[in-house]
This record gives C-alpha cells, structure tokens and sequence, in this order.
C-alpha cells in the first residue's frame, strides 16, 4: 500500500535537526519511500492532509515491563527492594496466560495511543506478549529475564533459559523482523548465585546473534553489594562473563561509575534512561551527561506502569531534559534535540532498529502529533514544543510498518473493549482477589 503525507511539517531527526515544513512524505509497504518539499511523482492509495501536525518517527520505548499494567500505584511509597520483595513479587507468583495477555494488551494500548511505535520488553510468559505484540502491529524486541536465586543452576536446564531458547526459536525474526528476541539477564542482584548462568546466556546471544538486554546498577545497594562480592561494579563483572560482546542494553544505570562509562563504549552497550521510575522509587540520578560524553549511546525508556506509572514517553523526554539540566545547574546541559533524540533514533540503534528517522528507506514508524491541541498553541519552535509541552494524548495517529494502528483514537488492531473487559472480569481478580 502506498500512503502520502502532505502539508505536513516533519521532524526528520537527521544529523541536522531538520524540521521540514509543508513536507511531502512517501510510503509504500513498510519502507519510507521519499521526503522532500514537493510532490512526488505517482498514485497513492491514500492521502493524509497534515495541515496543522506534525509528523515524527514514532517513539522507542526502550526499556519496559509491558504486563505490570495490572500494578499501576499498587505498592507505591516503596523503595526498589522492598517494593520488589513484599509487593511485586508476591503478585507475580499469580499471573497465569490468560492474564498475562489482557495486560499486555492494555499496555500495548496505552503504548501505542501515546506515540511508541517499537519497545523493548523484560519479563515472563513471554510466548504470550510475543502474541499480543504481533496482533497489535507494533515492533518489539522481547526478552525473557532470567534470574537464578540458587547457587549450581545450569543455563542447559535453568527454566528461563529453556524459554529463552524456544522463545528464539519461534519468534526471532517474526513477521519480517516486526519481533526480535533479545537474551536477558535480569541483573546481577538476582543471578549472582549462580555466574555460570550470565556465561552461558552470553555465549548463546553470541552464537544466535541476539541482543542482551540488563538491568544495571539502579539503586546504591544494588551497585555496593555487588562490588562487596566481587571487587567489581555489575558492568565490570558482567564484562568478565562476555556479557557485554553483543549489541546490549544496560537499564538505568544510575549508579554507574566513569570506569564503567568507559567499557560500555568500548563494547557499544547502549544505556536507558528511566527518569520517571527512578525518581519516583528514589534510586537516584542517571549520569547521563557523564554517560554521553564518554561516547554512551543513550536512550530512553518508562520502565513497567508499576514504577511510573505511565508508559507515555513525551512525559519523560520532558523529566529527562529538565532533570539533567536541573542536576547539572546549566539549561544547555541537555537540550530538546537531545532528549527527543535519546527517544527516537539513539533507542532505534539501541534495539538494533532501522528506525528513528524519516528517511528513504527507513522503516515506516512514524506518529501525527496534533498542533492545533491548546497545549501546542502558540508554537515557536517544533521541537522545544515536542519535549516541553506535547502529551502522548496529543498523538492522533501511530503507523507502524507502513500500516496505520491508531487513528483519532480508535484503535485498528486491538478490540480495547474486549481488552477492557478481560482486564476487569479476570485479571484484576485473579492477581488482587
């Protein structure tokens, strides 16, 4: 299908910044077919009148727990481990298929409404979130995380790790490349028992070309107890168990150090930047201007709706610019162009993603963002709109692979009232009593 936008002005995040104003793009299957400022040649099955929007590369979600839409506020006023201990690990002994797919539904929902056009996701039932993504038309790179509490677990019979290789096997490469299975060590903090098992997923992501995906230093006691165990911080032991030699994503890193920053480079291990979870359980601060400048790929994720507790990335691009700047004491330390990027195309190198960009022969993942909305009016500049004022209701259409998912708030590939209801009638009951 072929499908025309035009009178559009369109944020093409190259190198430049270009903001192109009364723009012409292109579409035809799942690939950008051409940008430009006048029309081009040939029919189109469909032409979409941008006047007064804006039209972007469709937000990457970096780092998320698509289910835990099911404990959005429950156990707030926690930090991390208590949180962890004594509220989210108790409901998740109850999750069962059936539920695991109505929330991921309702987070997918949530996801797309607000702008997201890829993530990546760590958590458990993953077969059945690989289902729901590949209903639902957006692009995902999914991960099961393994932990491994007990000491002597091996990777060939470790439960999580049988998953992880069938979850490969069944899913890597779906649709074209719509769903990717990413390895998945959950931390060090819930693994260090048993170090056998970070050297033989390592091996594996080596030997099927997967991507790792680790959560890295969030809280100070995480960080200290793991440098109390080996002389080392997470990002050094892990890069002793080759961790670090494929394409890999570290989540948080709050507390990360220089040294780290710099074998994270070395290895070209992307961060993600979770501001909002991170605020909001007091782990901290990410050093993400420290991060940047020793050449750290940074992008930008919600975490799961349980520690956010939205997954609406506009509201942290805008936390992410103004904490960096509010840290640093300096407006300029982290400016607009730079958040949005950190949400756009650094999450696409991130995922190992062709998207991120409006550019011939990118991906087709791109959002209308209405400039008409009152918290848009007026509008000096596009950016500086995007990251300080826009809000993920703002977004009235979301395409994904060339295909349109969500219009003027209907969505195209989900039955949200279905979705609704399985949520209200078995989920919430079955986790909550």
């Amino acid at each position: 299908m072929a499908i025309l936008f035009q009178n559009v002005t369109a944020v093409l995040m190259d190198d430049a910044g270009t903001v192109l104003k009364g723009a012409f793009v292109a579409v035809e299957g799942d690939k950008i077919l051409s940008v430009g400022a006048q029309r081009p040649e040939g029919a189109f099955d469909e032409v979409v009148d941008g006047a007064g929007k804006v039209l972007m590369p469709g937000l990457v979600n970096a780092h998320t727990h698509v289910p835990m839409t099911m404990m959005r506020g429950y156990g707030d006023g926690h930090d991390l481990h208590d949180w962890l201990q004594n509220f989210i690990f108790p409901v998740e002994d109850k999750w069962d298929a059936r539920a695991i797919r109505a929330a991921a539904a309702l987070g997918l929902c949530e996801m797309i409404a607000s702008g997201t056009t890829c993530l990546a996701d760590m958590y458990m039932f993953c077969d059945e979130i690989c289902q729901e993504v590949a209903a639902a038309g957006i692009n995902a790179n999914i991960a099961r995380g393994v932990t491994a509490f007990a000491e002597g677990v091996s990777f060939d019979t470790h439960p999580s790790c049988v998953e992880t290789r069938a979850l490969a096997d069944r899913w890597h490469g779906h649709n074209g490349g719509q769903i990717k299975i990413d390895a998945c060590l959950h931390g060090e903090y819930t693994s260090f028992a048993s170090p056998a098992v970070w050297d033989g997923l390592a091996e594996y992501a080596r030997e099927k070309g997967l991507g790792m995906h680790v959560h890295i230093s969030e809280t100070r006691s995480e960080h200290e107890d793991c440098v109390g165990r080996w002389g080392m911080t997470p990002v050094q032991v892990l890069e002793k168990h080759g961790v670090w030699d494929v394409r890999a994503i570290a989540a948080h890193c709050v507390w990360t150090t220089p040294d780290d920053w710099a074998i994270l480079a070395e290895h070209g291990v992307s961060a993600v930047h979770n501001p909002c979870s991170n605020l909001k359980l007091g782990s901290g601060i990410a050093p993400v201007i420290g991060l940047r400048k020793a050449g750290v790929n940074v992008a930008l994720g919600t975490d799961g709706v349980s520690s956010n507790n939205t997954t609406d990335l506009f509201e942290d691009m805008k936390i992410a610019a103004m904490l960096q700047n509010g840290a640093q004491q300096d407006p300029l330390a982290l400016l607009p162009m730079d958040a949005l990027r950190m949400a756009t195309v650094n999450g696409a190198r991130a995922l190992g993603r062709n998207t991120g960009r409006i550019a011939p022969g990118c991906d087709a993942d791109l959002i209308l963002v209405d400039f008409g909305r009152l918290n848009l009016i007026p509008c000096h500049d596009v950016v500086s709109n995007l990251v300080y004022a826009a809000h993920g209701c703002d977004v009235v259409m979301n395409m994904c692979r060339g295909k349109v998912i969500y219009r003027n708030g209907d969505f195209l590939t989900i039955d949200i009232e279905r979705v609704k209801r399985e949520v209200a009638d078995y989920a919430l009951p079955l986790l909550f009593g």
